[in-house]
């Protein structure tokens, strides 16, 4: 079975979100593993998002995250890496079908409710940063 890394982001908990993504996993036939609610420190987001270190809304991004309360789960379920990240939608709510978490629920680029791990190599690589 495969794993990967999903993070509620801060826009998602503060907007009651929690519950209704969990859901959507669930009765998607996928099992949460690990799930934690936490405020990572500055280190751990820099860390997670180190590809987009030096681009121009790399420090927005990681603001947005930092010492802010997310929950953080691991998922596992066969083709679960591509499967959630179809239900997750696009990064930019504008371009987010309707029945995805972001076309759903998200407003704008920052703020778009979740995170989902883009490939093995990265889920492997995030939940191990977020579940040492």
């Amino acid at each position: 079975m495969e794993k990967t890394f999903v993070m509620i982001k801060p826009d998602g908990v503060k907007r009651g979100l929690i519950g209704e993504i969990i859901g959507r996993i669930e009765r998607k036939g996928f099992k949460i593993t690990k799930a934690v609610l936490m405020k990572p420190e500055r280190e751990l987001v820099e860390e997670h998002y180190i590809e987009h270190r030096g681009k121009p809304f790399f420090n927005e991004l990681v603001n947005s995250i930092s010492d802010k309360e997310v929950m953080a789960l691991e998922v596992e379920g066969e083709n679960v890496i591509e499967i959630i990240r179809l239900m997750i939608g696009h990064k930019d709510p504008k371009l987010a079908l309707p029945g995805t978490i972001r076309g759903d629920f998200a407003y704008c680029i920052t703020e778009n409710i979740v995170h989902a791990s883009d490939s093995l190599e990265s889920a492997e690589r995030e939940l191990r940063l977020w579940f040492k």
